[in-house]
């Protein structure tokens, strides 16, 4: 497939073979962690693979995402699949149409349309022990596997404004992740709720249309500049010309990542990427007032680190108001400030992001006992490497708990616990096993040196609150350690960490004492 095909093609054939609904591996979800699943276990040798996808077509959070300004706020030839790296991107950030045709175009490369049934919604699934597999319900009936992936990745459920009367506003009230097309801004007064990562896209793109733009920002945000260019093509053929050059490009890219990283890390560094962030707000605003409004009072890297060359700019336009308040009312058009300032609205647009911990299916996904997943995690998700959990045998999470944080690219981590998944899968293959299950002194030693290693980074000691925590106070989201450690920790399964259940029953075998299988040693 030339890179015009790959940045440009939309539809996936329509398949005549099919596998059955009893599979080896079903993955659930056809966003970038489902499709990179689906890919990386065909290579692997699995060939039982389907993925199910409650949406019309596959994309995930960049099939739902299409507001104004949407874009990657990763570098684009970091934010690919290593196995399809050669996409000719147009530029340094993609953004999302460009984004959503890679997706695409991937799932063609690689023949997915076989293995991906659209439309069929997972209402909820449950391990059987006496069978070793997941039985699935799901608007198109039921399903079976032996594995059960979980693809539908943390940018998912909508977090949505909840005031007392936004059911009343008079106009149009759209969130972000679900943006009504038919809603034409031009001319019309438009507030903008939250000042997170959509936001910084959104304002600049809908300013110079809208008659009026009102901004409500509970927190002040750290924002760096965004290095986001147009890629001639001409470069993108000599790319193509010069071996290794688009996976040197990558690992530059990655390199600079982890600089981030090692400063989220290490608080007291971070303060240099802070001295950046002022000056970026201090050259694009000039209002003294403003800038301070805009300014945080916690360590850059707290919350996620957002970039924008033209954030700031839009703020700073005279039609354009921040406001520096929580919205804490509705009152027909009118948005009521907690500082008791007000603005009059045409439309209302949610910038509120997701919520983070709350996995799809968590209430309604029964493990061993018949618990449900949302039961074990008690309202804060937890897991082992971030990938499975104890008491659900062969369940495999993707972007897990733990995981991420605000230096590298969700699809490097993807890829990392890929390579786990088809270690994992490998393993039970070569031992003659039909299930594994982490056991629970293994998960719970995992998580306390996570949350101890956390405590000095940048995301827990930076004095901010943010969706990384959950209820308790409890980091759930941030990985403590380099990406580099991620991906050795996760380039195979350590068996000592696991129960294996045998091939016919659904007890798990204890550890014995043993030099062959390092289950029974």
């Amino acid at each position: 497939m030339s890179d015009t095909d790959l940045r440009t093609s939309s539809v996936i054939p329509t398949q005549a073979t099919r596998p059955g609904r009893d599979v080896r591996v079903l993955v659930v979800g056809a966003g970038f962690s489902g499709i990179g699943a689906a890919v990386r276990l065909r290579q692997a040798g699995v060939r039982e693979v389907l993925v199910l996808e409650k949406g019309p077509q596959l994309g995930g959070t960049w099939r739902e995402n299409t507001y104004p300004g949407c874009a990657c706020d990763v570098p684009s030839t970091l934010y690919s699949y290593s196995f399809t790296p050669d996409a000719a991107w147009s530029r340094v950030f993609a953004e999302q149409r460009e984004i959503h045709a890679y997706l695409r175009a991937t799932a063609e490369r690689h023949g997915l349309g076989e293995v991906l049934r659209c439309g069929v919604r997972v209402d909820g699934a449950r391990w059987d022990p006496v069978a070793g597999r997941w039985r699935l319900e799901t608007s198109d009936g039921p399903y079976s596997a032996a594995v059960l992936v979980m693809a539908t990745g943390p940018w998912h459920v909508p977090r949505h404004l909840d005031v007392p009367g936004v059911e009343e506003f008079t106009g149009p009230v759209i969130h972000t992740a679900r943006w009504d097309q038919d809603v034409d801004l031009t001319g019309r007064r438009v507030a903008v709720v939250g000042t997170g990562a959509s936001a910084v896209q959104l304002v600049p793109a809908i300013a110079p249309r809208a008659a009026a733009v009102h901004v409500f920002q509970r927190t002040a945000q750290w924002v760096l500049p965004k290095p986001d260019l147009s890629v001639p093509e001409s470069v993108n053929q000599l790319l193509d010309r010069l071996p290794g050059s688009r996976n040197a490009l990558r690992a530059g890219q990655y390199a600079l990542q982890e600089c981030f990283g090692f400063a989220f890390r290490h608080p007291r560094l971070a303060r240099l990427l802070e001295a950046g962030a002022r000056a970026h707000l201090r050259l694009a605003v000039r209002d003294r007032s403003l800038r301070e409004a805009l300014t945080p009072s916690y360590r850059l890297g707290c919350k996620r680190l957002l970039t924008s060359s033209t954030f700031y700019q839009a703020i700073a336009q005279p039609h354009v108001q921040l406001h520096p308040t929580a919205v804490t009312a509705v009152r027909g058009n009118e948005l009521v400030g907690a500082d008791g300032t007000s603005a009059r609205a045409d439309v209302l647009v949610t910038a509120t992001g997701f919520r983070m911990g709350e996995l799809p299916l968590a209430r309604r996904l029964y493990g061993t006992g018949g618990r449900t997943l949302h039961d074990a995690w008690g309202g804060e998700p937890r897991a082992y490497l971030g990938t499975t959990v104890s008491g659900f045998p062969n369940l495999f999470l993707l972007l897990g708990p733990n995981l991420l944080g605000g230096s590298t690219s969700a699809i490097t981590v993807l890829e990392a616990q890929l390579t786990y998944l088809t270690s994992a899968l490998a393993h039970l293959d070569r031992w003659g096993y039909r299930a594994l299950e982490v056991r629970p002194a293994a998960q719970a030693a995992h998580n306390e040196a996570v949350q101890e290693a956390l405590r000095t980074t940048v995301y827990n000691s930076g004095g901010c609150t943010s969706y990384y925590f959950g209820p308790s106070g409890r980091n759930t989201f941030a990985w403590p350690w380099s990406t580099g450690r991620l991906i050795r920790q996760l380039s195979r399964i350590d068996p000592a960490a696991y129960a294996f259940h045998p091939p016919t029953g659904p007890a798990p075998l204890p550890a014995t004492a043993s030099l062959g299988d390092p289950a029974r040693r």
